[in-house]
């Protein structure tokens, strides 16, 4: 009986031709769904989860082709729909435009994409987890960020100089310790030449920044201010950090040191990952060479920004395939 009720339901829905009739189905399945909760009936709640979705899915269809229709004007010919025309017939519906454009959105998706995600809506009620809408919008927000990105890339590439939408720094920081008689031993200045701060932040970095562009700068813990100062005069504002956790202690005046900070600087409208997509604030890597960093962090910046075009100032040995690189120490590539 329950199964010849979701098919008449989910028949419904495709043969209606107004949008407030998928409606009412619509909030008959939502009213269904919270009997099933309280009765602790995932199955039923999972059924009544699918009904709504189709019947949204339907609704964004009808939606859509309000922009198509033509209304019959007093003594005028027949004109387009306007939006507020749109609004209007919507509101009577008891719809709201917002709620609408997400309706249309999701319709528009092909139909493996639709049962995909529908699956797995149903997937997450019927293993007791009530986030079917959760996993819905985080499809949708991770898609619309993927195609951000996509924009962001073709707008850097087509510019006549080369723009970077990822620029990742390694300053040579000149750290001065409190004694210069016992403090250099360890210091940086033994293994390649630094610079003062002042140096660092007069780099003309902002003309090879693209309008929107992201910015991730390594800093130690003693020179967090100085990568502050430095991030803001090459025209980026603080978003965030990442902890490279090593695998080994190494020095500090106030603490043993364990971790190396990656600082997040921005410029213009650039996407912050999509949720779901977030890596750990924290990531664990082994310490090699003197300031060499891990391959780790490149891969992270590569997920975000798959296609957008990225340099890497003061790189160490060889570019990085598909990257640019910059520095007293990049080396041509053999091949």
């Amino acid at each position: 009986m329950k199964l010849v009720k979701y098919d008449a339901a989910c028949r419904a829905i495709g043969e209606a031709k107004r949008i407030d009739d998928v409606k009412s189905i619509k909030d008959k399945a939502e009213a269904m769904r919270a009997y099933a909760r309280q009765i602790k009936n995932p199955q039923l709640e999972a059924d009544a989860w699918e009904i709504r979705k189709r019947a949204e899915d339907r609704i964004g269809g009808l939606s859509a082709k309000l922009e198509k229709s033509t209304l019959a004007g007093k003594g005028k010919r027949n004109l387009p729909a306007s939006g507020k025309v749109k609004a209007e017939e919507l509101k009577a519906a008891g719809i709201s435009t917002s709620a609408a454009q997400r309706y249309e959105k999701f319709n528009q998706l092909s139909d493996a994409e639709k049962e995909k995600r529908i699956a797995k809506g149903r997937a997450a009620i019927e293993a007791g987890k009530s986030i079917a809408d959760a996993i819905i919008t985080q499809e949708d927000k991770r898609e619309r960020r993927e195609e951000r990105e996509r924009e962001l890339a073709d707008k850097i590439t087509a510019l006549p100089d080369k723009r970077y939408g990822v620029i990742v720094a390694d300053p040579e920081w000149q750290f001065e310790p409190w004694s210069r008689e016992s403090g250099m031993d360890r210091a940086a200045d033994n293994h390649y030449p630094t610079s003062v701060t002042e140096v660092i932040a007069a780099r003309n970095v902002p003309s090879i920044a693209a309008k929107d562009c992201v910015l991730f700068l390594w800093a130690t813990a003693p020179m967090m201010p100085h990568a502050l100062l430095v991030m803001g005069a090459w025209g980026f504002d603080y978003r965030s950090q990442v902890v490279w956790k090593k695998d080994r202690m190494g020095t500090g005046y106030w603490f043993r040191n364990w971790h190396e900070l990656l600082l997040v600087g921005v410029r213009g409208n650039i996407p912050a990952p999509a949720p779901g997509t977030q890596w750990d604030s924290v990531i664990d890597g082994d310490v090699a060479g003197h300031s060499t960093k891990p391959g780790r962090f490149l891969e992270m910046i590569e997920q975000y920004f798959p296609t957008i075009p990225k340099i890497e100032l003061n790189r160490r040995g060889p570019a990085r395939p598909g990257w640019d690189a910059w520095g007293n120490e990049v080396e041509e590539d053999a091949a």
